[in-house]
């Protein structure tokens, strides 16, 4: 059989984030309602600048597919997630296609920010802050704009240039004003959502700067190191994360301190309807996002089946 070789520019060509939002939103509640295999996340630190991962195996009931993502982090380096996916035949194990990662993983974590912010975020939720200009910045902005109408930005990092940077590009491409500031508690002031993606060791956010009824993502929480929100504003938020066991012993929990009691619930629980999300206007939400396999998968899935059609795809037989 012929395996399809997809680079970042075929990935991209292929992945429509609001068709993916859907598949996602399915994709948490099935995993809510039937969690087939646990999820395993392997994490090896190479050198000073350096760690390779292995996320597997993503698999979901009604999707004839398994995923394994081997990839690395290399925060000086660019990109500084290079990695690839196998999208493996659940029946045979035949190797269905090989995807490049990174751009993959980055719009992933974008749409599943997104839908916790849909399902977490009070429904007149206009502005949002970022902590950290990155990339992932600009994926959960533009992700953002398909659950909720909004009407501002602000941003801070620690290089002000880059976060000016951001500002100019955001309203360019989007047309949203976009403010860079100076400091996390100008950014966060006035804003409805909060999306913190630095890679700061120590916590960024003051539970005194936050105003009441706001949502936060955190999407460092898959590495106890970036503890990137303190154990207090946890204690006084409805924590949600994406898997309970690798929250607590790799996630925000697990380094900000708080016993895994604190955990309100999964994403898929409240989506599947078996707990609660925001109850109350008043009330502070988190999403602490560790990043699992099956989203991979939701992700590869929705790649490869339109992929199958693209005529500018690589193909290999590697049985040949």
């Amino acid at each position: 059989m012929s395996t399809l070789l997809l680079s970042r520019s075929d990935v991209a060509r292929n992945l429509q984030a609001l068709t993916l939002l859907s598949d996602m939103r399915e994709a948490f509640r099935a995993d809510a309602l039937a969690r087939t295999v646990a999820p395993q996340r392997t994490r090896v630190p190479l050198h000073a600048e350096g760690t390779a991962m292995v996320m597997f195996p993503g698999s979901l009931p009604g999707v004839p597919a398994y995923s394994v993502k081997v990839h690395g982090r290399f925060p000086s380096s660019t990109p500084a997630s290079p990695g690839v996916l196998q999208l493996h035949d659940l029946a045979t194990g035949a190797l269905l296609a090989v995807m490049d990662a990174g751009h993959l993983s980055a719009v992933r974590s974008g749409v599943v920010g997104a839908l916790a912010a849909d399902v977490l975020a009070r429904v007149d939720a206009t502005r949002v802050a970022f902590i950290g200009a990155g990339n992932q910045a600009v994926l959960q902005l533009k992700s953002l704009r398909l659950v909720r109408t909004l009407a501002q930005a602000f941003v801070y990092d620690v290089d002000f240039t880059r976060a000016a940077t951001f500002a100019t590009r955001m309203y360019q491409q989007l047309s949203l004003p976009v403010q860079p500031v100076h400091s996390v508690a100008e950014a966060v002031a006035e804003a409805d959502i909060v999306v913190v993606s630095s890679v700061a060791g120590q916590p960024s956010l003051s539970a005194e700067w936050l105003r009441p009824g706001l949502h936060i993502t955190a999407l460092g929480a898959e590495e106890s190191e970036k503890v990137e929100l303190p154990a207090g504003l946890l204690r006084g938020a409805t924590f949600v994360c994406d898997h309970r066991g690798l929250a607590a012993s790799s996630g925000l929990v697990g380094g900000a301190g708080p016993a895994e009691s604190s955990i309100h619930a999964e994403l898929g629980e409240i989506i599947s309807g078996l707990r609660t999300g925001r109850t109350a206007s008043e009330q502070l939400t988190v999403f602490g996002m560790v990043g699992l396999p099956f989203q991979d998968l939701a992700t590869a899935w929705h790649v490869y089946q339109a992929a199958l059609g693209d005529d500018e795809v690589r193909r290999v037989d590697f049985d040949a």
